[in-house]
């Protein structure tokens, strides 16, 4: 509810004049969103299902642009601190037999660093640059509606808030999502699974210079090594959607990867069944608006994504700094929402299509599409390849403007 001093909901601080945010979800979008809302003033809070933090997780891959975000919000040296630089990216088949190599520091010139972060860390990072009270947990959203005066009321298991702005950070099944645009298209199944972990194997079979991802017939498999000798895994096979593996998906996974290239059987084998998630791959068909009125959506709440570009968490925080610009520098929250909206929508809407296709031919698994796509992969120039992922990295964050001068986003 609304605090009878001015600063907002419970746990917001923030300068008089500015409008109280309430961010649903406490994730690395929804926490990255807060920081760029305190950094500039603007009195917000977060509100968080889950109670405590999970010890599971994945690893991320920070390209350029989201590096840039990062640093926008004052998060860079912490960043980098806790990540490992990006080594010699490779594609190779199942039986070893590279198919290409890239340097991505060398072919990405002046564009920037790309690191490989835990996602736990990260969100403990975000987490610590926030006011303590900010992130409330075990809060469980149930909707969002308008007052009387037309500003959003958050509905939760434990009462109601009103806030001038609500952000919908709540993630692909988002509820914020639901509550806005009622008649909107759900998530839809790419057609493949996927299996993620963080292994700490015996011995450091994993060369921390080279990260790299095998592909093979409908099935991949992708190494990512993190700091301290810890490897992010992950996996994935055409599927039936909500197909399980009866004796656990560790055996699944040896099954289908077992016999593949080392260190692939050496990490299964380290892997712990409890650190192990599965989840099917879905994507968001495009939105007709990202915001409406005085509630917003960002991150996979609104524009969920394969992870074939590996560009989900760096949209999320490209989203957050300049949501974050446009509340700060417009002082008509609404106008500042549909600046948003023409902001970020065209670009996340490419992003999406662009993932879904590569995710297509990756998934390949008729032996003649199979050969087809290793000879392209052998034949293309890496550099070329990722020169072609410019219109996506070289974003930069907004320039904070004058109150009313128009447009405050960054650049394709």
């Amino acid at each position: 509810m609304d605090r009878a001093d001015g600063t907002g909901p419970a746990g917001t601080t923030g300068r008089p004049g500015r409008p109280r945010v309430m961010v649903v979800g406490g994730g690395v979008g929804g926490l990255a969103t807060a920081v760029a809302l305190h950094a500039r003033g603007v009195p917000v809070g977060v509100l968080e299902r889950s109670a405590a933090e999970s010890g599971a997780g994945s690893g991320l891959t920070l390209w350029p642009n989201g590096v840039r975000a990062l640093e926008a919000i004052g998060l860079g040296p912490a960043v980098r601190e806790h990540s490992l630089p990006g080594g010699t990216a490779v594609i190779r088949t199942p039986s070893g037999r590279y198919l290409s190599r890239l340097d991505p520091g060398g072919a990405l010139g002046d564009r920037g660093a790309v690191v490989a972060v835990h996602r736990a860390e990260l969100t403990g990072i975000l987490r610590a640059a926030l006011p303590a009270g900010t992130v409330r947990a075990g809060v469980t959203v149930t909707g969002v509606r308008r007052d009387g005066r037309g500003r959003p009321v958050v509905v939760t298991d434990a009462g109601e808030e009103t806030a001038d702005v609500v952000i919908g950070a709540d993630g692909l099944r988002s509820t914020v999502r639901d509550s806005l645009l009622p008649a909107s298209r759900g998530p839809r199944y790419a057609g493949y699974t996927a299996w993620r972990m963080i292994v700490e194997a015996p011995g450091n079979p994993v060369d921390p210079r080279e990260a790299g991802e095998t592909m093979g017939r409908g099935e991949r498999f992708g190494v990512v090594p993190l700091r301290d000798g810890r490897v992010y895994a992950f996996a994935t096979a055409r599927a039936l959607e909500g197909d399980r593996s009866p004796d656990g998906e560790r055996a699944e996974l040896l099954r289908r990867f077992g016999r593949w290239h080392a260190p692939v059987p050496r990490l299964l084998a380290a892997a712990r069944e409890k650190a192990i998630l599965r989840h099917d791959i879905h994507d968001l068909p495009p939105l007709p608006r990202l915001a409406r009125g005085r509630v917003a959506l960002l991150g996979d709440a609104a524009h969920a994504m394969t992870p074939n570009l590996g560009q989900g968490a760096n949209q999320a925080l490209e989203d957050a700094v300049v949501i974050a610009a446009l509340l700060a520098d417009r002082p008509d929250p609404e106008e500042a929402l549909a600046a948003y909206d023409a902001e970020r929508r065209p670009r996340t809407r490419r992003v999406v299509a662009r993932s879904r296709r590569a995710g297509r031919v990756a998934q390949w698994h008729r032996p003649a599409a199979v050969g087809l796509r290793e000879t392209l992969l052998r034949l293309t120039p890496p550099s070329l390849a990722l020169r072609a992922m410019a219109p996506i990295l070289d974003w930069t964050p907004p320039t904070p403007r004058p109150t009313g001068s128009g447009r405050a986003g960054g650049n394709e």
